[in-house]
Protein backbone atom coordinates (compact mmCIF):
# COMPACT_ATOMS: atom_id res chain seq x y z
CA UNK A 1 0.00 0.00 0.00
CA UNK A 2 2.73 2.17 1.00
CA UNK A 3 4.86 2.08 -2.64
CA UNK A 4 1.26 2.65 -3.96
CA UNK A 5 0.33 5.76 -2.37
CA UNK A 6 3.87 6.46 -3.37
CA UNK A 7 3.31 6.49 -6.84
CA UNK A 8 -0.12 7.76 -5.91
CA UNK A 9 2.06 11.10 -5.08
CA UNK A 10 3.99 11.24 -7.83
CA UNK A 11 0.82 11.24 -10.25
CA UNK A 12 -0.24 13.69 -8.19
CA UNK A 13 2.96 15.80 -8.67
CA UNK A 14 2.61 15.53 -12.10
CA UNK A 15 -0.56 16.64 -12.45
CA UNK A 16 -0.41 19.59 -10.10
CA UNK A 17 3.27 20.73 -11.67
CA UNK A 18 1.17 20.49 -15.66
CA UNK A 19 -1.09 22.66 -14.32
CA UNK A 20 0.49 25.20 -12.63
CA UNK A 21 3.00 25.19 -15.86
CA UNK A 22 0.09 25.37 -18.45
CA UNK A 23 -1.92 28.61 -16.38
CA UNK A 24 1.59 30.06 -16.26
CA UNK A 25 2.21 30.15 -19.87
CA UNK A 26 -1.71 31.33 -20.35
CA UNK A 27 -2.95 28.30 -21.97
CA UNK A 28 -6.51 28.35 -22.12
CA UNK A 29 -7.22 24.47 -22.35
CA UNK A 30 -5.94 23.71 -19.25
CA UNK A 31 -8.51 21.39 -17.23
CA UNK A 32 -7.08 20.17 -14.14
CA UNK A 33 -9.68 17.05 -14.18
CA UNK A 34 -8.69 16.20 -18.00
CA UNK A 35 -4.78 16.16 -16.58
CA UNK A 36 -5.51 13.83 -13.70
CA UNK A 37 -7.64 11.58 -15.56
CA UNK A 38 -5.05 11.44 -18.06
CA UNK A 39 -2.33 10.85 -15.88
CA UNK A 40 -4.19 8.27 -13.61
CA UNK A 41 -4.96 6.32 -16.44
CA UNK A 42 -1.15 6.02 -17.46
CA UNK A 43 -1.05 3.99 -14.62
CA UNK A 44 -4.36 2.22 -14.45
CA UNK A 45 -2.86 -1.23 -14.11
CA UNK A 46 -0.75 -0.28 -11.25
CA UNK A 47 -2.37 2.00 -9.01
CA UNK A 48 -5.54 0.34 -6.68
CA UNK A 49 -6.05 3.40 -4.73
CA UNK A 50 -7.18 6.24 -7.49
CA UNK A 51 -9.81 8.37 -5.01
CA UNK A 52 -6.51 9.07 -2.87
CA UNK A 53 -5.15 10.74 -5.58
CA UNK A 54 -7.97 12.32 -6.83
CA UNK A 55 -8.92 13.67 -3.14
CA UNK A 56 -5.03 14.96 -2.93
CA UNK A 57 -5.13 17.07 -5.92
CA UNK A 58 -8.86 18.40 -5.24
CA UNK A 59 -7.34 19.10 -1.72
CA UNK A 60 -4.62 20.82 -2.40
CA UNK A 61 -6.52 22.69 -5.01
CA UNK A 62 -9.27 23.92 -3.14
CA UNK A 63 -6.40 24.70 -0.25
CA UNK A 64 -4.03 26.22 -2.18
CA UNK A 65 -3.92 29.59 -0.92
CA UNK A 66 -4.19 28.22 2.77
CA UNK A 67 -1.30 26.42 1.65
CA UNK A 68 1.10 28.81 0.56
CA UNK A 69 -0.06 31.32 3.57
CA UNK A 70 1.44 28.65 5.52
CA UNK A 71 4.68 27.81 3.87
CA UNK A 72 5.35 32.04 3.02
CA UNK A 73 6.19 32.96 6.97
CA UNK A 74 8.47 29.60 7.62
CA UNK A 75 10.65 30.40 4.21
CA UNK A 76 10.55 34.57 3.87
CA UNK A 77 14.02 35.07 2.00
CA UNK A 78 11.66 32.67 -0.80
CA UNK A 79 8.45 34.34 -1.81
CA UNK A 80 6.21 31.70 -3.02
CA UNK A 81 6.54 33.01 -6.65
CA UNK A 82 10.22 32.36 -6.65
CA UNK A 83 10.69 28.76 -5.22
CA UNK A 84 11.24 26.29 -8.25
CA UNK A 85 7.93 24.95 -9.23
CA UNK A 86 8.71 21.75 -8.73
CA UNK A 87 9.53 22.29 -5.33
CA UNK A 88 6.26 24.52 -4.92
CA UNK A 89 4.06 21.75 -5.99
CA UNK A 90 6.18 19.32 -3.10
CA UNK A 91 5.33 21.77 -0.48
CA UNK A 92 2.04 21.86 -1.10
CA UNK A 93 1.99 18.30 -1.16
CA UNK A 94 3.76 17.84 2.13
CA UNK A 95 1.80 20.84 4.21
CA UNK A 96 -1.74 19.77 2.70
CA UNK A 97 -0.63 15.92 4.34
CA UNK A 98 1.19 17.56 7.52
CA UNK A 99 -1.94 19.50 8.19
CA UNK A 100 -5.22 18.22 6.65
CA UNK A 101 -4.97 14.38 5.96
CA UNK A 102 -5.35 12.48 9.08
CA UNK A 103 -4.59 9.71 8.04
CA UNK A 104 -0.69 10.16 7.36
CA UNK A 105 1.18 10.20 10.24
CA UNK A 106 3.61 13.84 10.01
CA UNK A 107 6.94 11.46 9.65
CA UNK A 108 5.67 10.20 6.36
CA UNK A 109 4.29 13.16 4.96
CA UNK A 110 7.66 15.15 5.56
CA UNK A 111 9.77 11.69 4.10
CA UNK A 112 7.48 11.36 1.12
CA UNK A 113 7.94 15.06 -0.04
CA UNK A 114 11.43 14.46 0.46
CA UNK A 115 11.61 11.26 -1.60
CA UNK A 116 9.49 13.16 -4.12
CA UNK A 117 12.01 16.27 -3.83
CA UNK A 118 15.49 14.01 -4.01
CA UNK A 119 13.19 12.30 -7.45
CA UNK A 120 12.71 15.34 -8.97
CA UNK A 121 13.71 18.29 -7.78
CA UNK A 122 17.00 20.27 -7.43
CA UNK A 123 19.72 19.45 -5.85
CA UNK A 124 19.25 21.41 -2.74
CA UNK A 125 15.40 20.75 -2.80
CA UNK A 126 15.19 17.64 -0.45
CA UNK A 127 17.14 19.61 1.96
CA UNK A 128 14.95 22.88 1.49
CA UNK A 129 11.48 20.83 1.52
CA UNK A 130 12.60 18.47 4.71
CA UNK A 131 13.56 22.24 5.79
CA UNK A 132 10.26 24.28 5.47
CA UNK A 133 8.21 21.10 6.61
CA UNK A 134 9.79 20.67 9.63
CA UNK A 135 9.70 23.63 10.87
CA UNK A 136 6.03 23.89 9.88
CA UNK A 137 5.13 20.52 11.76
CA UNK A 138 6.80 21.98 14.71
CA UNK A 139 4.95 25.00 15.16
CA UNK A 140 1.80 23.03 14.53
CA UNK A 141 2.45 20.76 17.12
CA UNK A 142 3.58 23.87 19.64
CA UNK A 143 -0.09 25.35 18.59
CA UNK A 144 -1.86 21.87 19.98
CA UNK A 145 0.49 21.72 22.94
CA UNK A 146 -0.64 24.94 24.15
CA UNK A 147 -4.11 24.39 23.00
CA UNK A 148 -5.06 22.24 25.81
CA UNK A 149 -2.59 23.50 28.58
CA UNK A 150 -4.90 26.51 28.59
CA UNK A 151 -8.55 24.55 28.66
CA UNK A 152 -6.76 22.25 31.51
CA UNK A 153 -5.58 25.76 33.59
CA UNK A 154 -9.80 27.17 32.84
CA UNK A 155 -11.55 23.49 33.90
CA UNK A 156 -8.83 23.74 37.24
CA UNK A 157 -10.09 27.48 38.05
CA UNK A 158 -13.78 26.16 37.21
CA UNK A 159 -13.46 23.18 39.48
CA UNK A 160 -11.56 25.48 41.70
CA UNK A 161 -14.29 27.76 42.23
CA UNK A 162 -17.13 25.20 42.23
CA UNK A 163 -14.91 23.73 45.33
CA UNK A 164 -15.08 27.23 47.30
CA UNK A 165 -18.58 27.60 46.68
CA UNK A 166 -18.75 24.30 48.67
CA UNK A 167 -17.01 25.68 51.49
Amino acid sequence: MSANRHLGRIVALQTLYEEDFRKEVGDPSVDLQEILERNIGRYDETIEDKIFIEELVQGIKKRQNELDDTIRPVAPEWPIEQIARMDRVILRIGVYELLFEKGVPPKVAINEAVELAKAFGGDNSSKFINGVLGTILRHSEEKTQAKPVKKAAKTKTAKTKAANKKE
